[in-house]
């Protein structure tokens, strides 16, 4: 089964950056993939989505100025670049395989999600 790998997180003051990571552990993993996050008493909040060759992206209204997804297919990895980081940002992130993805509906695959990786963002 494949599994996924986030990575990149951590403590961070506001107005900060991190660029967090998430790979594939099959070579011939393919297919749209998205990030997520849940912060504490909360639900899981969908972030953003890639399709494969990284020609369609969508990101959440809350924070498509600061966020932006890319992919390198060379090695099975996507990436969210977060940007002038803000508290409420503070949240376990996920990445996650898609059932199915068209521009603005992204329905993800319950077998397919990582382990999560930890921002905290400090005021």
């Amino acid at each position: 089964q494949v599994k996924l790998v986030e990575s990149g997180g951590g403590v961070v003051q506001a107005g900060g950056s991190l660029r967090l990571s998430c790979t594939a552990s099959e070579d011939t993993f393919w297919g749209a993939m998205g990030w997520f996050r849940q912060a504490p008493g909360k639900e899981r909040e969908f972030v953003a989505a890639i399709s494969w060759g990284g020609g369609t992206t969508t990101i959440a209204d809350s924070v498509k100025d600061r966020f932006a997804i890319s992919v390198d297919n060379t090695k099975n990895t996507i990436y969210l670049q977060m940007s002038n980081l803000v508290p409420a940002d503070t949240a376990v992130y996920y990445c996650n395989k898609a059932a199915k993805y068209r521009t603005n509906t992204y329905d993800p695959d319950p077998r397919y999600w990582g382990q999560g990786t930890q921002v905290t963002v400090s005021s």
